[in-house]
């Protein structure tokens, strides 16, 4: 076990995302249930790796990401059109309502209804947090912690 966060290390923390305007994205301490993460599994931008890189256990970081450092810029290719009839099945859309959709390979991609105007829905596929500055507020509470029902393979 490590004292500081290393590349490949898993982080147990508490944190708070908040926007420009001072609003809170998403907390972990509003429900009291931390997050662990993986460094370098591909969850975490490269940019949040890197302000974790070297924090120890108990440190508090305060730090803000630029949007391309965070959760990337919004793209406009990730904004679709659909026919209303599209919805039949789902229901009558609301502006700001988040639905699911199914991709080409089956996988679910949440979306936000941007926009209905007559029989057109537009809908945006960016991260909801895409093209915004985010400040971190985050406490490391345990790295490579020992997760109940996990248990270790001695080799040999």
């Amino acid at each position: 076990m490590t004292d500081s966060v290393q590349r490949d290390s898993a982080v147990l923390v508490h944190f708070t995302l908040k926007l420009e305007d001072g609003s809170t994205a998403e907390s972990t301490r509003a429900n009291g249930k931390p997050a662990l993460f993986r460094l370098g599994d591909g969850s975490l931008s490269e940019g949040l790796e890197q302000a974790l890189l070297g924090l120890k256990t108990g440190d508090k970081h305060n730090f803000s990401l630029p949007p391309e450092s965070a959760f990337g810029a919004a793209s406009p290719d990730m904004i679709q059109y659909f026919s209303r009839r599209d919805f039949v099945q789902a229901g009558e859309p609301e502006i700001g309502a988040i639905m699911l959709f199914t991709g080409m390979g089956g996988s679910e991609m949440p979306g936000v209804i941007r926009e209905i105007s007559g029989d057109s829905i537009t809908v945006d596929f960016n991260h909801p947090l895409a093209g915004q500055t985010i400040q971190f507020d985050i406490e490391v509470l345990e790295i490579d912690p020992v997760l109940e029902g996990t248990h270790a393979n001695p080799v040999g």
